[in-house]
Protein backbone atom coordinates (compact mmCIF):
# COMPACT_ATOMS: atom_id res chain seq x y z
CA UNK A 1 0.00 0.00 0.00
CA UNK A 2 1.19 3.53 -0.79
CA UNK A 3 2.28 6.01 1.87
CA UNK A 4 -0.60 8.36 2.53
CA UNK A 5 -2.08 11.08 4.76
CA UNK A 6 -5.70 10.02 4.43
CA UNK A 7 -7.95 10.86 7.37
CA UNK A 8 -11.56 11.78 8.06
CA UNK A 9 -10.94 15.51 7.66
CA UNK A 10 -9.01 17.46 5.05
CA UNK A 11 -9.07 18.05 1.30
CA UNK A 12 -11.47 16.20 -0.93
CA UNK A 13 -9.97 14.38 -3.90
CA UNK A 14 -11.57 16.86 -6.31
CA UNK A 15 -9.98 19.76 -4.43
CA UNK A 16 -6.63 17.95 -4.39
CA UNK A 17 -6.76 17.30 -8.13
CA UNK A 18 -7.67 20.92 -8.89
CA UNK A 19 -4.88 22.26 -6.66
CA UNK A 20 -2.42 19.83 -8.25
CA UNK A 21 -3.34 21.20 -11.67
CA UNK A 22 -2.91 24.77 -10.43
CA UNK A 23 0.51 23.90 -8.99
CA UNK A 24 1.54 22.57 -12.36
CA UNK A 25 0.32 25.70 -14.15
CA UNK A 26 2.13 28.03 -11.77
CA UNK A 27 5.34 26.01 -12.04
CA UNK A 28 5.08 26.33 -15.83
CA UNK A 29 4.85 30.12 -15.50
CA UNK A 30 7.93 30.15 -13.27
CA UNK A 31 9.78 28.10 -15.87
CA UNK A 32 9.06 30.78 -18.45
CA UNK A 33 10.84 33.30 -16.21
CA UNK A 34 14.02 31.33 -15.59
CA UNK A 35 14.60 29.25 -18.72
CA UNK A 36 16.00 30.34 -22.08
CA UNK A 37 18.03 33.26 -20.67
CA UNK A 38 20.91 34.98 -22.47
CA UNK A 39 23.88 37.15 -21.62
CA UNK A 40 23.33 40.21 -23.80
CA UNK A 41 20.87 42.38 -25.68
CA UNK A 42 21.75 43.26 -29.25
CA UNK A 43 20.50 46.50 -30.82
CA UNK A 44 21.52 49.03 -33.45
CA UNK A 45 20.69 52.59 -34.44
CA UNK A 46 19.22 53.18 -37.90
CA UNK A 47 18.37 56.76 -38.82
CA UNK A 48 18.41 57.74 -35.14
CA UNK A 49 15.94 54.96 -34.31
CA UNK A 50 16.93 52.07 -32.07
CA UNK A 51 16.17 48.58 -33.29
CA UNK A 52 16.36 45.55 -31.02
CA UNK A 53 17.89 42.57 -32.78
CA UNK A 54 18.11 40.26 -29.78
CA UNK A 55 16.10 41.16 -26.66
CA UNK A 56 18.03 40.84 -23.42
CA UNK A 57 16.85 38.06 -21.15
CA UNK A 58 19.01 38.08 -18.01
CA UNK A 59 18.62 35.60 -15.18
CA UNK A 60 16.12 37.13 -12.75
CA UNK A 61 17.64 38.53 -9.57
CA UNK A 62 15.24 36.38 -7.61
CA UNK A 63 16.12 33.16 -9.45
CA UNK A 64 16.81 31.32 -6.18
CA UNK A 65 13.42 32.29 -4.78
CA UNK A 66 11.74 31.30 -8.05
CA UNK A 67 13.44 27.91 -8.07
CA UNK A 68 12.48 27.34 -4.46
CA UNK A 69 8.88 28.32 -5.23
CA UNK A 70 8.86 25.95 -8.20
CA UNK A 71 10.29 23.18 -6.02
CA UNK A 72 7.65 23.85 -3.35
CA UNK A 73 4.92 23.64 -5.97
CA UNK A 74 6.17 20.34 -7.32
CA UNK A 75 6.68 18.94 -3.81
CA UNK A 76 3.11 19.87 -2.85
CA UNK A 77 1.86 18.42 -6.14
CA UNK A 78 3.76 15.18 -5.46
CA UNK A 79 2.18 15.02 -1.98
CA UNK A 80 -1.32 15.48 -3.40
CA UNK A 81 -0.86 12.98 -6.23
CA UNK A 82 0.59 10.41 -3.83
CA UNK A 83 -2.54 10.67 -1.69
CA UNK A 84 -4.96 10.69 -4.65
CA UNK A 85 -3.32 7.51 -5.94
CA UNK A 86 -3.21 6.08 -2.41
CA UNK A 87 -6.97 6.48 -1.94
CA UNK A 88 -7.70 4.94 -5.35
CA UNK A 89 -5.32 2.10 -4.51
CA UNK A 90 -6.88 1.58 -1.07
CA UNK A 91 -10.44 1.38 -2.43
CA UNK A 92 -9.36 -0.85 -5.30
CA UNK A 93 -7.52 -3.13 -2.89
CA UNK A 94 -10.58 -3.42 -0.65
CA UNK A 95 -12.90 -4.06 -3.59
CA UNK A 96 -10.69 -6.92 -4.77
CA UNK A 97 -9.87 -8.19 -1.31
CA UNK A 98 -10.70 -11.87 -1.03
CA UNK A 99 -11.42 -13.89 2.03
CA UNK A 100 -8.51 -15.89 3.37
CA UNK A 101 -9.12 -18.13 6.32
CA UNK A 102 -6.06 -18.28 8.52
CA UNK A 103 -6.95 -21.67 9.97
CA UNK A 104 -5.75 -24.45 7.68
CA UNK A 105 -8.35 -26.89 6.38
CA UNK A 106 -7.77 -30.03 8.45
CA UNK A 107 -7.87 -32.50 5.58
CA UNK A 108 -6.16 -35.84 5.74
CA UNK A 109 -3.02 -34.93 7.60
CA UNK A 110 0.19 -34.32 5.78
CA UNK A 111 3.50 -33.44 7.28
CA UNK A 112 3.56 -29.75 8.03
CA UNK A 113 6.02 -27.61 6.09
CA UNK A 114 7.73 -24.48 7.31
CA UNK A 115 5.67 -21.34 6.87
CA UNK A 116 8.55 -19.53 5.29
CA UNK A 117 8.52 -15.74 5.63
CA UNK A 118 9.73 -14.01 2.48
CA UNK A 119 12.39 -11.35 2.58
CA UNK A 120 11.28 -7.76 2.40
CA UNK A 121 12.40 -5.33 -0.26
CA UNK A 122 12.89 -1.59 -0.67
CA UNK A 123 9.14 -0.88 -0.87
CA UNK A 124 8.75 -2.28 2.65
CA UNK A 125 11.59 -0.06 3.89
CA UNK A 126 9.88 3.10 2.65
CA UNK A 127 6.70 2.04 4.44
CA UNK A 128 8.58 2.10 7.77
CA UNK A 129 9.29 5.83 7.56
CA UNK A 130 6.97 8.18 9.38
CA UNK A 131 4.77 10.47 7.32
CA UNK A 132 6.97 13.41 8.33
CA UNK A 133 10.12 11.61 7.15
CA UNK A 134 8.57 10.52 3.87
CA UNK A 135 7.22 14.00 3.17
CA UNK A 136 10.64 15.51 3.94
CA UNK A 137 12.13 13.00 1.49
CA UNK A 138 9.63 14.04 -1.22
CA UNK A 139 10.47 17.68 -0.61
CA UNK A 140 14.24 17.17 -0.56
CA UNK A 141 14.12 15.03 -3.71
CA UNK A 142 12.10 17.71 -5.52
CA UNK A 143 14.44 20.52 -4.46
CA UNK A 144 17.56 18.52 -5.31
CA UNK A 145 16.20 17.56 -8.73
CA UNK A 146 15.05 21.00 -9.84
CA UNK A 147 17.99 22.99 -8.48
CA UNK A 148 20.40 20.34 -9.76
CA UNK A 149 18.85 20.51 -13.21
CA UNK A 150 19.34 24.28 -13.33
CA UNK A 151 23.04 24.14 -12.38
CA UNK A 152 23.83 20.99 -14.36
CA UNK A 153 26.60 21.27 -16.95
CA UNK A 154 23.95 21.37 -19.65
CA UNK A 155 21.62 23.65 -17.69
CA UNK A 156 20.71 27.29 -18.23
CA UNK A 157 23.18 28.71 -15.72
CA UNK A 158 26.11 26.68 -17.02
CA UNK A 159 25.32 27.69 -20.59
CA UNK A 160 25.29 31.36 -19.63
CA UNK A 161 28.68 31.03 -17.94
CA UNK A 162 30.07 29.28 -21.01
CA UNK A 163 28.76 31.91 -23.42
CA UNK A 164 29.68 35.04 -21.44
CA UNK A 165 33.47 35.18 -22.18
CA UNK A 166 32.84 34.81 -25.91
CA UNK A 167 30.51 37.76 -26.32
CA UNK A 168 31.96 40.31 -28.72
CA UNK A 169 32.21 43.91 -27.59
CA UNK A 170 31.25 45.17 -31.01
CA UNK A 171 29.29 43.76 -33.92
CA UNK A 172 28.31 45.25 -37.28
CA UNK A 173 25.11 44.85 -39.20
CA UNK A 174 24.73 45.58 -42.89
CA UNK A 175 21.53 47.63 -43.07
CA UNK A 176 22.25 48.79 -46.64
CA UNK A 177 24.34 47.20 -49.36
CA UNK A 178 27.96 48.03 -48.67
CA UNK A 179 27.12 50.01 -45.53
CA UNK A 180 27.57 48.56 -42.03
CA UNK A 181 26.20 50.01 -38.82
CA UNK A 182 27.66 49.25 -35.38
CA UNK A 183 25.43 47.15 -33.11
CA UNK A 184 25.34 48.06 -29.44
CA UNK A 185 26.01 45.14 -27.11
CA UNK A 186 25.18 45.49 -23.43
CA UNK A 187 26.35 42.60 -21.26
CA UNK A 188 24.14 42.28 -18.22
CA UNK A 189 25.99 39.46 -16.45
CA UNK A 190 29.44 39.12 -14.95
CA UNK A 191 31.39 35.93 -14.45
CA UNK A 192 31.62 36.74 -10.76
CA UNK A 193 27.86 37.22 -10.48
CA UNK A 194 27.04 34.00 -12.32
CA UNK A 195 29.64 32.12 -10.30
CA UNK A 196 28.15 33.46 -7.08
CA UNK A 197 24.66 32.39 -8.14
CA UNK A 198 26.00 28.97 -9.08
CA UNK A 199 27.75 28.55 -5.73
CA UNK A 200 24.64 29.51 -3.78
CA UNK A 201 22.51 27.10 -5.76
CA UNK A 202 25.16 24.39 -5.48
CA UNK A 203 25.16 24.81 -1.69
CA UNK A 204 21.38 24.46 -1.64
CA UNK A 205 21.59 21.42 -3.93
CA UNK A 206 24.19 19.67 -1.77
CA UNK A 207 22.05 20.20 1.32
CA UNK A 208 18.95 18.65 -0.21
CA UNK A 209 20.89 15.86 -1.90
CA UNK A 210 22.43 14.90 1.45
CA UNK A 211 18.92 14.52 2.92
CA UNK A 212 17.82 12.40 -0.03
CA UNK A 213 20.86 10.14 0.42
CA UNK A 214 20.23 9.96 4.17
CA UNK A 215 16.71 8.59 3.70
CA UNK A 216 17.81 6.15 1.00
CA UNK A 217 20.52 4.81 3.30
CA UNK A 218 18.05 4.56 6.20
CA UNK A 219 15.62 2.54 4.09
CA UNK A 220 18.41 0.22 2.97
CA UNK A 221 19.49 -0.39 6.59
CA UNK A 222 15.89 -1.06 7.66
CA UNK A 223 15.51 -3.68 4.92
CA UNK A 224 18.83 -5.34 5.85
CA UNK A 225 17.92 -5.53 9.55
CA UNK A 226 14.42 -6.88 8.86
CA UNK A 227 15.72 -9.60 6.56
CA UNK A 228 18.18 -10.68 9.26
CA UNK A 229 15.27 -10.93 11.72
CA UNK A 230 13.19 -12.92 9.22
CA UNK A 231 16.06 -15.35 8.73
CA UNK A 232 16.14 -16.00 12.50
CA UNK A 233 12.36 -16.47 12.63
CA UNK A 234 12.48 -18.94 9.75
CA UNK A 235 15.21 -20.92 11.47
CA UNK A 236 13.16 -21.15 14.69
CA UNK A 237 10.07 -22.20 12.71
CA UNK A 238 11.99 -25.02 11.06
CA UNK A 239 12.94 -26.43 14.49
CA UNK A 240 9.29 -26.45 15.56
CA UNK A 241 7.92 -28.33 12.52
CA UNK A 242 8.58 -31.83 13.82
CA UNK A 243 6.60 -31.27 17.00
CA UNK A 244 3.63 -29.95 15.03
CA UNK A 245 3.64 -32.96 12.69
CA UNK A 246 3.44 -35.44 15.59
CA UNK A 247 0.00 -34.13 16.64
CA UNK A 248 -1.76 -33.82 13.28
CA UNK A 249 -3.29 -37.32 12.93
CA UNK A 250 -4.73 -37.44 16.46
CA UNK A 251 -6.65 -34.19 16.09
CA UNK A 252 -7.84 -34.37 12.46
CA UNK A 253 -11.35 -35.89 12.82
CA UNK A 254 -12.53 -33.51 15.50
CA UNK A 255 -10.89 -30.47 13.91
CA UNK A 256 -12.53 -31.08 10.50
CA UNK A 257 -16.10 -30.46 11.66
CA UNK A 258 -15.13 -27.51 13.78
CA UNK A 259 -13.17 -25.99 10.91
CA UNK A 260 -16.20 -26.03 8.58
CA UNK A 261 -18.36 -24.14 11.08
CA UNK A 262 -15.64 -21.63 11.88
CA UNK A 263 -14.92 -21.07 8.18
CA UNK A 264 -18.51 -20.07 7.39
CA UNK A 265 -18.70 -17.73 10.35
CA UNK A 266 -15.36 -16.09 9.54
CA UNK A 267 -16.35 -15.61 5.88
CA UNK A 268 -19.54 -13.80 6.92
CA UNK A 269 -17.64 -11.55 9.35
CA UNK A 270 -15.02 -10.84 6.70
CA UNK A 271 -17.56 -9.67 4.13
CA UNK A 272 -19.34 -7.40 6.62
CA UNK A 273 -16.02 -5.91 7.65
CA UNK A 274 -14.90 -5.44 4.04
CA UNK A 275 -18.04 -3.52 3.12
CA UNK A 276 -17.61 -1.25 6.15
CA UNK A 277 -13.97 -0.64 5.23
CA UNK A 278 -14.95 0.30 1.67
CA UNK A 279 -17.46 2.84 2.95
CA UNK A 280 -14.91 4.31 5.37
CA UNK A 281 -12.22 4.47 2.66
CA UNK A 282 -14.56 6.26 0.26
CA UNK A 283 -15.09 8.98 2.88
CA UNK A 284 -11.38 9.60 3.51
CA UNK A 285 -9.88 13.01 2.77
CA UNK A 286 -6.32 14.28 2.55
CA UNK A 287 -4.85 15.78 5.72
CA UNK A 288 -2.33 18.35 4.54
CA UNK A 289 1.16 18.16 6.02
CA UNK A 290 2.13 21.59 7.45
CA UNK A 291 5.14 21.78 5.12
CA UNK A 292 2.74 21.93 2.14
CA UNK A 293 0.03 24.06 3.78
CA UNK A 294 1.20 27.42 2.38
CA UNK A 295 1.05 26.12 -1.20
CA UNK A 296 -2.36 24.52 -0.61
CA UNK A 297 -3.74 27.71 0.95
CA UNK A 298 -2.54 29.72 -2.05
CA UNK A 299 -4.93 27.82 -4.34
CA UNK A 300 -7.63 26.51 -1.97
CA UNK A 301 -9.88 29.54 -2.29
CA UNK A 302 -9.98 29.02 -6.06
CA UNK A 303 -11.31 25.46 -5.83
CA UNK A 304 -13.86 25.76 -3.06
Amino acid sequence: MRKHSLEKNGLSLSQAQSISNLCNQRAFLIDSKIQHRNNAEKSLMVSEEKYIDTPGKPVPENVIELLKEKSNLHAAQAFLMENIKAKDSLINELQHKSFTYDVLNPESPELEGIDHISEVHEHWGWQQLSNAEYHEYLEAESFAAHIGQYIHKNGTLAQLRKELPNIKTLEWMEVEVGKKTPMKIEVHHTMEGLADTHEKLATEHRSYEQRVNYFKAKVKNLVTDENARIARVNADALNAVNEINSNLKDTWKTARQKWIGDYKKAAQVFEETRQNEIREAAALRIKVDPRFQSVIDMFLKNVE
